[in-house]
């Protein structure tokens, strides 16, 4: 019999399928009673509604949930990167990307 050690043995021991939206959403069914399928269709309207708010150009868009985080769009700034393969320098344009931050009752709660 084969014993497998080393980083092979840690991979496998500690590998774990991640808690994603299928999960999520067999969970809230689960807690509230409410069809699979009504779930999903809240869960996907509140992930849509949080993703249209914070496309808006103009006025606020952060969406902030009191107790569990803030939703916002943080610019990142253009910058001068490497290409690992080349070793060449490569110019990185500014874009803007979505940003969580946890409010303290989520940081608490975990810590």
């Amino acid at each position: 019999m084969a014993t497998t050690t080393g980083a092979a043995a840690k991979t496998t021991a500690t590998a774990t399928k991640p808690f994603g939206k299928i999960e999520l959403i067999d969970a809230v069914a689960k807690v509230t009673k409410l069809e699979k399928t009504k779930v999903k269709a809240v869960i996907e309207a509140t992930f849509e509604t949080i993703e249209a708010q914070l496309k808006k150009k103009s006025g606020t868009n952060r969406v902030q949930l009191t107790g569990f985080g803030t939703f916002a769009v943080a610019k990142r700034k253009a910058r001068t990167g490497v290409n690992p393969k080349t070793g060449e320098k490569i110019k990185i344009a500014a874009r803007n990307v979505p940003k969580f931050t946890p409010g303290k009752a989520l940081r608490d709660s975990v810590a």
